[in-house]
């Protein structure tokens, strides 16, 4: 008769000693993740998907400023820019130098295809005194081409666009630099219209891509018919393709290049070329692109002239945002003033502030009184974004851009400022005991507290108070965070710390919790979770 051994086998033993060996790991990840400090965290509240429900309230927009000595760069300094505008700018956060790249046109007054419409390259050290350097690296007109280092194909039309992305983290130093622009090249015998890229390890010696282009684009007359499949005889209609304005950044969502870009769209009876919307592409290495995606397009909101010129692309604090070139053909040869686009995922855009131009053209018939040409590297410094764009003084599509006065200037948002919420004037639902002046809250979705610190408003409450609280994910006030127990907040501050009557500095509870807002006549803009 055989009999079970008192002494467990290994594998018994292994097996008893699971549970204990699970706390062990749970607390060593524990220990570990309390050791590393949490990111900082800005939840922007220029739109509501941070945010559960909000009472009292409304959302307003925030306008840039212009800086009081535009233009920074002006036009017509060399004789290769006659019109200068689309543009890309890039600091380094290590030295604090600008880098800036302008598209410059001189037309028919090059006597050389390839220099009619080149890039250009400046240089600065505070982003508002700039220097164009003598490289001389091409000519032009038989004499030095100064600060020229991009110049076109000399196919059928111009050369444009000169958008720069610096990719820091690039395997090959001498694709560290990228830039996306569009022109005319030649595939397999055939020329077309389309995307080109050339790259650079300095910003300033450029060697552009052995194929083009890498996205064909139409390219044609206005209500031209729709090519049938296989139809191969018209090899520039080719429908939702991106066309000549090419915007390009980096998407650390995805971890992708990004271009986004005017495409047309075809009219009320079929035929191309009608109106522009906006479509996106990417690549993970600058050269191998997805097919145009179209995102947005004029809708029942807008008027019937209204549409994008292009579509300049950045990401900030976990928001895309778009500075939407609207254009109006009907008015001085093509206007353009700047929306605001928002969101998300970067695929689905709201235009919730389309009566609020960020940046609408200039007035005195400036250098940006007719036309605004943002772009897609806005310089996000300690207390305030730099938004670089060029100008012209007439229309971007119909205009004479021989007697422009053109330029590059920026505009300036005070940090993280794009929108905000402030209480509505007056609340008197018959819900309420009596009517609120003045009066509003905010309730953001939960978010986990853990491994921060400190929390921080930006909020104007000029006149009025602020006041943080915290709730529990089931809606419960937490005993000594409530409104009841926080310090107000008072006067006009990027980084106003929330505090409690009771509570030490920089004492935060763990877990989920929801932030309540309380204003009183105040405007917040965003709030900040930092270790």
């Amino acid at each position: 008769m055989n009999r079970k051994s008192p002494i467990p086998s290994r594998i018994e033993r292994w097996r008893r000693s699971l549970p204990r060996l699970a706390v062990a790991a749970a607390l060593c990840f524990t220990a570990l993740r309390a050791a590393q400090p949490a990111a900082p965290r800005t939840i922007l509240l220029a739109d509501d998907d941070d945010v559960l429900y909000r009472s009292g309230t409304r959302r307003v927009a925030q306008s840039f400023e212009r800086w009081k000595g535009n233009p920074v760069i002006h036009g017509r300094e060399k004789p290769w820019e006659i019109a200068i505008g689309w543009m890309s700018v890039h600091r380094d956060s290590a030295t604090g130098q600008y880098q800036l790249w302008y598209q410059a046109f001189s037309g028919d007054r090059s006597r050389d295809r390839t220099r009619r419409c080149v890039v250009c390259y400046a240089e600065s050290a505070d982003g508002i005194r700039f220097s164009k350097p003598d490289l001389n690296l091409f000519d032009y007109n038989g004499g030095p081409g100064g600060n020229i280092v991009l110049t076109a194909n000399g196919g059928r039309s111009d050369r444009y666009g000169a958008s720069v992305v610096v990719d820091p983290s690039a395997a090959d130093p001498a694709r560290r630099y990228k830039m996306a622009y569009f022109d005319f090249a030649r595939d397999q015998g055939q020329e077309y219209p389309g995307l080109c890229v050339a790259f650079s390890p300095d910003g300033i010696h450029w060697t552009k891509h052995s194929q083009a282009p890498l996205l064909r684009a139409f390219y044609g007359d206005y209500e031209e018919p729709v090519p049938f499949v296989g139809e191969t005889n018209r090899p520039w209609a080719i429908p939702l393709s991106a066309s000549d304005g090419t915007d390009a950044f980096y998407d650390p969502v995805r971890g992708v290049f990004a271009i986004y870009g005017k495409m047309w769209i075809d009219g009320p009876a079929g035929g191309m070329g009608w109106k522009h919307g906006i479509g996106r592409t990417e690549s993970r290495d600058f050269v191998h692109w997805s097919a145009p995606r179209l995102l947005l397009t004029p809708d029942d909101a807008d008027p019937p002239g209204l549409e994008f010129h292009t579509a300049p692309v950045f990401w900030h604090a976990g928001r895309y945002f778009a500075l939407i070139q609207i254009l109006n053909r009907a008015e001085g040869g093509g206007v353009v003033d700047v929306e605001l686009g928002i969101s998300g995922d970067g695929l689905r855009w709201n235009r919730p502030f389309r009566r609020n131009l960020v940046l609408p053209r200039g007035g005195d018939r400036g250098f940006d009184s007719g036309a605004v040409l943002t772009c897609a590297t806005p310089v996000v410094l300690e207390d305030e974004i730099r938004f670089y764009y060029g100008g012209y003084s007439g229309g971007a599509t119909g205009g004479d851009d021989y007697s422009f006065t053109t330029g590059i200037g920026f505009a300036t948002l005070r940090r993280d400022r794009f929108a905000g919420i402030r209480p509505v004037d007056r609340s008197a639902e018959p819900t309420l005991r009596k009517p609120l002046e003045g009066v509003g809250q905010v309730t953001l979705k939960p978010v986990d507290l853990e491994g921060f610190r400190h929390l921080t408003v930006n909020a104007d409450a000029t006149g009025g108070a602020v006041r943080v609280e915290l709730l529990g994910e089931d809606g419960r006030r937490l005993r000594g965070f409530a409104g009841g127990d926080a310090v107000p907040l008072r006067g006009d501050g990027l980084r106003h710390e929330a505090r409690w009557t009771g509570q030490a500095e920089g004492a935060l509870p763990h877990g989920r919790a929801m932030i309540r807002l309380h204003l009183e006549r105040a405007t917040v803009y965003a709030v900040t979770l930092s270790p």
